[in-house]
């Protein structure tokens, strides 16, 4: 794995999508995973922003993960708990069932050949959009090197 250009990407990434209100992702985590390797290998945030996500936070996300139980289930990122609300090949989108915030919150988790993408925007359908297109960019960037 070249950490090395992971790196770099992640912050060329993170400096035009996360942050400032026009930007649109509040939030990302990048978690090393690999769903066919042994259990007894830990899955490790490999980049965070916005966001600071303890280990047994990450195990309990994780344990979600591989339970594939996307619809029954609801799963927390830091204190919100969030419901899927669509499942897709390789991704699905969930809303923030505790939020404050009146135009809500959403997730978005991607799941590329190694790695976890999990990205947070404030908002509804609109932001939902650009946070998609946002987080595809990523992957996308990814997935060129075969990580």
């Amino acid at each position: 794995m070249d950490w090395a250009f992971i790196q770099k990407s992640w912050d060329k990434w993170v400096s035009s999508n996360i942050g400032s209100s026009g930007e649109p992702l509040k939030a990302a985590l990048l978690i090393n995973y690999d769903p066919f390797r042994p259990s007894r290998l830990l899955s490790t945030i490999a980049e965070q922003e916005g966001i600071k996500i303890n280990p047994i936070e990450l195990s309990q996300f994780v344990s979600f993960i591989k339970r594939n139980k996307l619809q029954t289930e609801t799963f927390n990122i830091g204190h919100n708990q969030y419901m899927v609300t669509s499942i897709h090949e390789n991704w699905f989108c969930a809303r923030c069932l505790n939020t404050s915030k009146s135009t809500g919150e959403g997730a978005i988790i991607m799941q590329s050949s190694t790695f976890l993408l999990v990205a947070l925007y404030d908002g509804s359908i609109g932001s939902a959009s650009r946070a998609m297109v946002s987080v595809d960019q990523l992957v996308w960037l990814l997935s060129r090197r075969n990580l």
